[in-house]
């Protein structure tokens, strides 16, 4: 039986200040997220042997490529605005490590970080997959420090037209806003993410729709758009309503914040408790 959710992606490791590591990624937040709103989730990643906090992944069905570095992050916050070093870079994914049974889960999310993804695998999920992408990954590029600057997204024409859904945030698009119009020619459905304010629904020929976030006090940002990317295609799959799934993606996101790291991502219960509260 294939997964419920298969996220593929880097998993990361995350560098602070003291010299520790925690374990990161898109990846990482969008599996722990769909396990904790009771999806049976998958990771196909590329990794070293040795990932900080493997715990963390407990009841996740992992495929890793092997790979002689892990993908490691440097973030460093002021406020909600986040500035990014990359450290190093694990061996990419091609379309040959994605086992066959997986191209039939019912949902799928793309969530590269470092363009390690090749354009064409999402066009090995079935017609009857949900397939978002979350494209921050083919949005960077860093100078010789690792610092991270956004890039055009060179490979959006390949990839757009075969997405259900295009999740992404205001810091992703960066300086290349202008593209956003081209982003909704191309696919059914874009989701951009606005931080507090929430965000905005676009599909083609049709009026922008907005929905506001849940107020929340901010502990730790990382993985927000991870979650959000990850509830608004589970609730989506389950009612094909984007305001009810935004929503519940707005509720789940509110809540991540709240704690530090990806160990307290929240439950259906408490995103239910928090839609009603």
């Amino acid at each position: 039986m294939p997964p419920d959710f298969v996220v593929v992606g880097h998993l990361t490791r995350d560098e602070h200040t003291d010299g520790s590591h925690t374990l990161g990624g898109a990846s990482t937040f969008a599996a722990i997220a769909a396990r904790q709103l009771g999806m049976r989730a998958a990771i196909l990643t590329s990794a070293a042997d040795e990932i900080p906090e493997p715990h963390l992944l407990h009841d996740i069905e992992i495929i890793r490529v092997p790979s002689p570095t892990t993908t490691t992050f440097r973030n460093i916050y002021e406020g909600l605005h986040r500035h990014q070093y990359v450290r190093d870079i694990a061996q990419p994914i091609h379309v040959e490590h994605l086992p066959d049974d997986w191209c039939n889960a019912k949902i799928a999310l793309l969530g590269p970080l470092v363009r390690e993804l090749d354009t064409n695998l999402i066009q090995a999920f079935s017609d009857q997959t949900l397939i978002g992408v979350s494209p921050q990954g083919w949005m960077r590029q860093w100078d010789e420090t690792g610092r991270v600057h956004t890039r055009a997204w060179l490979e959006a024409p390949d990839i757009l037209p075969h997405a259900d859904v295009l999740i992404m945030s205001e810091e992703d698009l960066g300086t290349y806003a202008d593209r956003l119009p081209s982003y909704i020619q191309l696919t059914p459905l874009v989701v951009l993410t606005q931080g507090p304010r929430g965000c905005t629904i676009y599909r083609q020929n049709q009026d922008p729709l907005h929905v506001p976030a849940f107020p929340a006090n901010v502990i730790d940002p990382t993985g927000a758009g991870d979650t959000f990317a990850t509830a608004f295609l589970i609730r989506y799959h389950e009612t094909d309503d984007i305001f009810q799934a935004a929503r519940f993606a707005n509720a789940a996101a509110s809540l991540a914040i709240e704690s530090k790291g990806a160990a307290t991502m929240p439950t259906r219960a408490q995103v239910q408790s928090r839609l009603t509260s």
